[in-house]
């Protein structure tokens, strides 16, 4: 497999991204969702904390806005209810979720040679009806939900296996995701982490994690991934230490080691 090429030489062979905040402007109205079946189970929740608990697991995003344990009856209420109304109150919605230049952005990196897989907090059933809808399930190839792994974010678990069923080694490869935790996850798996800000992750969190690469539109994420080298092979293998390094926006000359 041959992955993009600049005039310094080759680079990145894959890209996994993360999916609501990234590929699918779905925080809306997932956060709209979040506040009604909350209501229903006699809370009140304001949209700022839906918002902010959108990127974990259903059941735990349940259980930190009601307030109980995630295996309690009241939140798998909520969660049954929230996979019901799913389909009316977010998927009805189809490529309008998508954020601008994704289309063209995921053909351009295909184009290029770079393998390209999603790995997202979401069930796997319920990610790829996403990437249906929006009309982009066939620019991608793995989908790697939280039913198919042991630990959730910021383990870097899922993001490895998104690699490897990719058959690119993870220090080859970039993680494209909006919250602190995904650059979290994809710095201990000895992946490119690549943020973007236009998602949940404010500016100054996403720059927080040392190495990161500040993307405004999908057009930046396109330019870095495409211009990106891989890490040295030295370096592959998941780690729980950070590197050391400032974060980088798009147009910023790094130092390479």
């Amino acid at each position: 497999m041959r992955g993009a090429r600049s005039a310094g030489g080759e680079t990145l062979r894959a890209a996994v991204f993360d999916l609501d905040g990234t590929l699918a402007n779905t925080l809306p109205a997932i956060s709209k969702l979040l506040v009604k079946v909350a209501a229903e189970q006699g809370c009140s929740v304001t949209a700022r904390q839906a918002a902010a608990a959108i990127g974990k697991p259903p059941s735990a995003a349940f259980g930190r806005l009601l307030g109980r344990p995630e295996d309690d009856g009241r939140v798998q209420a909520a969660l049954t209810r929230y996979r019901e109304l799913f389909s009316y109150e977010v998927l009805c919605q189809g490529p309008q979720l998508l954020y601008p230049g994704v289309t063209a952005g995921l053909s351009a990196l295909r184009a290029h040679g770079v393998e390209l897989a999603v790995a997202t907090s979401k069930t796997t059933r319920s990610a790829e009806a996403l990437l249906d809808v929006m009309g982009i399930r066939d620019l991608v190839g793995p989908v790697v939900g939280q039913d198919m792994v042991r630990r959730g974010k910021p383990h870097p678990e899922m993001v490895l296996r998104a690699a490897g069923r990719l058959g690119v080694p993870a220090w080859q490869s970039a993680y494209v995701g909006d919250t602190v935790g995904d650059m979290r996850m994809a710095v201990t798996a000895r992946m490119e982490p690549v943020a973007v800000t236009y998602g949940s992750g404010t500016f100054g969190e996403l720059a927080a994690v040392a190495g990161t690469r500040m993307c405004s539109s999908f057009k930046d994420v396109v330019s870095v991934i495409a211009a990106a080298r891989p890490r040295p092979a030295s370096a592959a293998g998941p780690v729980v230490r950070q590197r050391r390094a400032a974060a980088v926006p798009v147009g910023a000359q790094q130092r390479r080691r």
